[in-house]
């Protein structure tokens, strides 16, 4: 069982992240755990998405994939780590979470601006944890 963790004796998470943002996640009793490495904007048929919200959905999609091949679903989601290369690409980030993962069962999220990911052209990378 999932709990999401914003007491409030912690700042409110603001209105507009609150169905993409949680303080924590919490689990007890999990039947099992699911790791994903980080998934980056690259299509099944290794063709890479030019631009950052074709990259970032590329990205989803493939974290979709991976959680539905796990019998999960995105409302699974404990963790995500994001990792974004250029810090003006946070604003996009933050509209395509919110079009796509803002479902009410928001997970812990870290938010990381790197100076490179594993190729130059990669400008997101998603990280995942979830349970069922």
């Amino acid at each position: 069982m999932l709990k999401r963790l914003s007491p409030n004796t912690l700042r409110a998470v603001p209105e507009r992240y609150q169905g993409i943002y949680v303080h924590g996640t919490q689990i007890t009793e999990p039947s099992r755990f699911v790791f994903l490495s980080g998934q980056i904007g690259v299509a099944p048929d290794g063709t890479s998405h030019t631009g950052f919200k074709a990259q970032c959905n590329q990205a989803i999609d493939n974290v979709e994939a991976l959680l539905a091949d796990a019998e999960m679903t995105t409302a699974d989601i404990l963790r995500v780590t994001y990792f974004v290369t250029d810090p003006d690409h946070l604003v996009s980030l933050s509209e395509v979470r919110q079009a796509r993962w803002n479902q009410g069962t928001a997970p812990a999220v870290t938010t990381l601006v790197v100076a490179a990911l594993a190729a130059p052209d990669l400008l997101v990378e998603i990280e995942v944890t979830a349970a069922k």
